[in-house]
């Protein structure tokens, strides 16, 4: 748990108490241990649910100590981007009203995805999206005192500034199938469909549909981004060469060189191989409506 104001605690607690639960167990996270702990604690504590308050690191944190498990996860939202609960349809204007939702939800079931970097140097989960290349290095040099300020147009910011930036070849498999794709500047793995700022980058993705969705950047020529966008807010199979779609249970990403790579939001290194597998309505989640 992230606590946003000091006041935060007594709050939450009062408004458990005002909808007839006991009194919850009140677990901080930390720069050493962003939930993983906590979370285990909470599980072996026998809780009826474990809430997430914090932004989609913590939430991703969590989710991968809850994923495959009979206890129920639910969100507070209190980060800058609050990927996984814009695409839930969770209040992510106000995390204690967002709190009495999850006490008078009820449970359904989402997929994760699993990804593996550089065949096994990290095993990792998401939520939202994954991506190599240019959406991860915006993450990686986004201002945080701007962010601070501004929220997820600190991204727009920093997506100005990696425009310029050198292409790779990307080899792609999804579900067996391979293609080849020069002059790669991004290669995207959704599980949901919107991204920062509310955009639809995945218009067909469901996070009940036990499917992925993958987008290829590839800018080309003096107006390549200009392509790339029409691509991206086309719909579905009305993209062109810049921006090209797939989608499968499955898939493996190799680049020719080493790029910046993401977990939902979270910048992470860099990598030269990705492969995601959906694990189809691993994770009960808590909220008042069922998720699409």
């Amino acid at each position: 748990m992230k606590v946003p104001d000091e006041n935060f605690k007594a709050n939450f607690l009062q408004v458990c108490a005002d909808a007839g639960w006991a009194e919850p167990l009140w677990l901080e996270t930390s720069e050493e241990d962003p939930g993983a702990g906590q979370t285990r604690e909470a599980i072996e504590a026998g809780v009826d649910v474990v809430i997430a308050a914090g932004g989609d690191g913590t939430v991703r944190s969590v989710a991968e100590i809850m994923a495959g498990t009979d206890t129920a996860m639910g969100l507070m939202p209190l980060g800058t981007g609050n990927l996984l609960a814009r695409n839930l349809g969770i209040d992510v204007t106000d995390p204690l009203n967002a709190g009495k939702d999850v006490l008078a939800g009820s449970e359904s079931k989402i997929d994760v995805v699993n990804a593996v970097i550089d065949h096994g140097k990290h095993e990792r989960l998401f939520l939202v999206a994954a991506g190599v290349g240019y959406d991860a290095a915006i993450m990686g040099d986004t201002i945080d005192g701007l962010k601070d300020r501004v929220g997820w147009l600190a991204y727009v910011e920093s997506g100005l500034r990696k425009l310029p930036g050198k292409s790779v070849t990307a080899k792609v498999t999804v579900d067996g199938k391979q293609t080849i794709h020069h002059r790669v500047r991004s290669v995207m793995v959704g599980n949901c469909g919107k991204l920062m700022g509310g955009v639809q980058i995945f218009p067909d993705a469901l996070v009940t549909d036990g499917i992925l969705d993958l987008l290829i950047l590839a800018p080309r020529g003096r107006f390549g981004w200009l392509a790339v966008l029409a691509g991206v807010f086309s719909k579905g199979s009305n993209r062109n060469k810049s921006a090209q779609s797939y989608s499968g249970k499955t898939a493996e990403i190799e680049l020719d060189r080493p790029q910046e790579f993401q977990l939902d939001g979270d910048h992470l290194g860099t990598a030269t191989h990705l492969r995601v597998t959906v694990d189809p309505l691993a994770l009960t989640i808590r909220m008042t409506e069922s998720p699409q």
